[in-house]
């Protein structure tokens, strides 16, 4: 396997620990918990997993040389640092004994119900430490829902003699591995399931949760290549350039890198839903502060956009919220049909407002509004062209000012989507060493019984040596929410709050950005050097921890 210079470097990274998963582990339980909201409908879902402790690893006396194996599944997108998951749980299990083994399912959670999988073995890993992807046992997406999947999942266990499973994962793959972890619980088969919270897009967290994995490793990408074309921008004083970044369902991605680079405008989706914004009032928003930059000479500018904006329109929140119950419940009278005939009948079925606010729509957009969902029921607003809809119609309403006597400058735009670049890159010393702890976490809640939880690290704003290791029930987290034209028990999604600090910090500084050319020049990532370089968390951590 050929390797880079320096990913040979980057092989002999020691990842950082925690000072209580230095040594002996002593587990400390806190009280017992709930779920945030609809409690009993939780409850009597989850009566196994329910309500259990807080979990918090502090140092202990004498190691236990448990044995133990574990099997590991990356669920879902990319995201920066999972191999480093990898390593720390592998790290971890062969110090507690080691003839303990672990095993890599491939291909995602389809691999475990498949019986598709490798052992993970130290040679094998060496070659994974502190890189980035997903590419030592491959991810996928398939839900593990079915009482079928845990059943035939369960015959690979006991020929593997496993202990226990890890899911890697989001919001969505984390609550498989709740749901998982009740049935084998509730069958009595002896075996835990743990979860890790991994996803870039930032959406995963709360107040045992500081941060999801990849989200520093990924901000920190996307603000050097924004960063590169703000630059660029300053440089040729002739584009705005409209920029998409990754963060379907929370803008968290958008913000964080608006924080880093001080572009003119950043678009948050949730301040767009809480205020009931249309999509022209967006629009007459950027196209204010082009007009009043070109009075000032100046014919340039970038714009932060976050994926899923289109779906925090309220109006069009309301239509694609039918529209995901009429796909669902009709989809078989409706696949087959021709694109016109599609049109018609969905308009046919629509309440009046959503069928008024969906004939309005450019053809493309309504047409991907009306495509099949992705496989957690969700509309694939990757491929809406948020980007040049939205410099298209600022386009049109520049001209029509022109034409008033309004506007006199000069628009030309650029289009960009960040996000791939990001889900793969190598990741920074902070999620280096998060993800490291993260997977050490995991083998030590494997290693006192524990089923039903998330690995969890916290105080991440400090030197990670004083950073707290423990676990969360997954069941802590969970709500009642439709998907698909049902109601479901999943992880609610953590949306930039609007009284939030990183958020109000933001809109005290956007208008100075919108008017000046504020521009910030992060760099690329730096992983040797001084500490104020290349360990520092991203501006969303130390503004929430007031540091």
């Amino acid at each position: 396997m050929e390797i880079s210079a320096l990913q040979k470097e980057r092989a002999a990274y020691q990842p950082k620990l925690p000072k209580a998963l230095q040594g002996a582990v002593k587990v400390k339980e806190g009280a017992s918990t709930k779920s945030v909201d609809n409690q009993e409908e939780i409850k009597k879902l989850f009566p196994n997993t329910y309500g259990m402790p807080l979990i918090e690893f502090v140092p202990g006396e004498n190691a236990d040389k448990k044995k133990i194996n574990i099997g590991v599944i990356l669920s879902g997108g990319q995201a920066p640092g999972g191999h480093n998951v990898i390593s720390g749980l592998f790290d971890a299990v062969k110090n507690l004994n080691s003839e303990n083994r672990l095993y890599g399912f491939l291909m995602g959670p389809g691999g475990l119900v498949d019986h598709n999988y490798i052992e993970i073995t130290a040679e094998f890993l060496n070659q994974y430490r502190n890189t980035g992807g997903f590419d030592m046992i491959g991810s996928g997406r398939t839900k593990l829902e079915e009482e079928d999947q845990f059943e035939k999942g369960l015959k690979i266990i006991r020929e593997l003699d496993i202990n226990a499973i890890v899911i890697i994962g989001g919001d969505d793959s984390n609550t498989n591995a709740c749901v998982l972890a009740e049935y084998y619980a509730a069958k009595k088969y002896g075996v835990q399931v743990i979860g890790c919270p991994k996803t870039i897009d930032g959406d995963l967290k709360n107040e045992q949760i500081e941060t999801s994995f990849g989200f520093d490793t990924a901000t920190k990408t996307y603000s050097e290549l924004i960063g590169n074309i703000e630059r660029d921008c300053n440089s040729a004083r002739k584009y705005w350039h409209f920029i998409k970044l990754m963060g379907r369902s929370a803008s968290h991605i958008a913000l964080e890198c608006a924080l880093e680079t001080q572009p003119n405008i950043c678009l948050i989706s949730e301040e767009i839903e809480a205020k009931d914004m249309t999509l022209n009032q967006v629009v007459e928003n950027i196209a204010n502060v082009v007009a009043y930059r070109a009075k000032q000479g100046n014919n340039f500018g970038v714009v932060l956009i976050p994926e899923g904006l289109i779906e925090f329109v309220p109006a069009i929140g309301r239509l694609i919220q039918e529209l995901n119950d009429l796909l669902a419940a009709h989809g078989a009278d409706y696949k087959d049909l021709d694109k016109e005939a599609q049109r018609k009948y969905i308009i046919a079925h629509l309440s009046k407002e959503n069928a008024a606010t969906f004939e309005t729509l450019p053809e493309g957009v309504a047409r991907q509004l009306s495509l099949d969902r992705d496989p957690h029921g969700n509309v694939q607003v990757s491929l809406i062209e948020t980007e040049k809809l939205l410099s298209d119609m600022v386009g049109v309403l520049l001209a029509k000012w022109a034409k008033e006597g309004k506007f006199d400058g000069k628009f030309a735009a650029q289009h960009h989507f960040f996000g791939y670049e990001g889900r793969c890159a190598a990741p920074s010393n902070f999620d280096a060493d998060y993800c490291y702890a993260l997977g050490t976490s995991a083998a030590q809640l494997v290693a006192a019984g524990k089923t039903g939880y998330m690995a969890i690290v916290k105080n991440t704003t400090a030197n990670a040596n004083e950073w707290k290791a423990g676990g969360v029930p997954i069941t802590m987290m969970m709500n009642i929410e439709r998907r698909n034209g049902a109601n479901k028990p999943v992880i609610r999604k953590a949306l930039v709050e609007l009284d939030g600090a990183p958020f109000k910090f933001f809109a005290s500084k956007r208008d100075e950005w919108a008017k000046e050319t504020a521009y910030v020049y992060p760099g690329p990532i730096q992983y040797w050097g001084p500490s104020e370089v290349c360990d520092q968390t991203t501006k969303t951590l130390q503004l929430e921890q007031a540091k």
